[in-house]
């Protein structure tokens, strides 16, 4: 079943789902699991990451998916970077509505994941405007860089053209790569950067709010933070152009602790730059059990739950 619990994709008039078309990734900041350094300030410790530790479960539950094992030290068994070709028409069969976190178990931004790959899950995204897709990733650079393709072909295309057309090629049904279902012509259709397609990047801690910048350069119609693991305060993180906030504590039983005035610094930037806020979670360690989402146990002025201006139902 694709359907989910994840809080932020509960919108009005939607069903809430995940879509997987590849599975896997490797930890590469404290947000993953890893330590964090000696100038972090947080509280130190291991983390843990839940699609990694997922995956170790269904590999060992025999499922298909979770067969192929990860770096021992970056990742881990099931979790190596996969691409699921047999999983791109998933969303084309869905009848409502829907609001779709893309890649619960793995990033679409990974090195090890095809640009050619990428062009097909963006003509499934452009060819099913009735679902809206939820994008997050640690590797922000990567997304940009390829969405904004400088041409160099020698035509003088605008940036992302390229991208674009092969697009319709995995739309094409003369291609071995076509995905079934899709209906040709998508070029011509679609509008870009994509109405339907919300990108949005983790930021765990202060040295990482250079990934803002390159979601800033990313092209989308509503742009994202995830601080979620929240491991440290972000005086430096700048909202310019960011239309959402979502913000949690670590769950899990070795959660570090989110200090509820860095949530409060965080939803001031917010508010003074017109960010839609959304606390998801408090966290185990401020909970003392669970993962802090009861939010009947939070003081009132955190039960925040926003969208980005006009996204709070399902477009027309």
């Amino acid at each position: 079943m694709s359907e989910t619990d994840i809080e932020w994709t509960k919108r009005a008039g939607t069903v809430g789902r995940t879509w997987n078309p590849t599975t896997g990734c490797d930890k590469i900041s404290a947000g993953c699991g890893l330590p964090m350094s000696d100038d972090d300030q947080g509280e130190d410790g291991i983390g843990g990451c839940y699609a990694c530790t997922m995956a170790k479960r269904l590999k060992a539950m025999g499922s298909a998916k979770y067969q192929n094992d990860g770096n021992p030290v970056t990742s881990g068994p099931g979790f190596g970077v996969t691409m699921h070709p047999d999983v791109l028409p998933e969303p084309l069969r869905w009848r409502k509505p829907s609001t779709v976190f893309v890649n619960s178990m793995s990033d679409l931004g990974h090195a090890r994941i095809t640009r050619e790959f990428l062009t097909r899950v963006w003509a499934v995204m452009a060819d099913t405007r009735q679902h809206t897709y939820q994008i997050l990733t640690k590797r922000p650079r990567r997304m940009a860089r390829i969405l904004t393709d400088d041409c160099n072909c020698g035509a003088g295309h605008q940036s992302g053209v390229h991208f674009r057309s092969e697009m319709e090629w995995a739309a094409t049904p003369h291609n071995p790569m076509y995905v079934p279902g899709l209906k040709h012509g998508l070029y011509h259709r679609m509008e870009w950067p994509l109405p339907n397609v919300w990108m949005g990047t983790s930021i765990e801690l202060d040295k990482h709010t250079d990934r803002a910048d390159d979601l800033r350069a990313t092209p989308a119609v509503v742009r994202f933070i995830s601080a979620e693991p929240l491991l440290g305060p972000l005086p430096s993180l700048d909202l310019t152009g960011i239309d959402w906030l979502i913000i949690g504590g670590e769950s899990g039983p070795r959660s570090r602790p989110m200090h509820l005035d860095w949530v409060y610094e965080l939803i001031g930037k917010a508010r003074a730059a017109g960010t839609a806020v959304f606390v998801k979670q408090l966290g185990q360690r401020w909970a003392g059990t669970g993962k802090g989402g009861d939010w009947s146990t939070w003081p009132e002025d955190l039960r925040i739950r926003e969208y980005p201006a006009g996204r709070t139902a399902v477009a027309a």
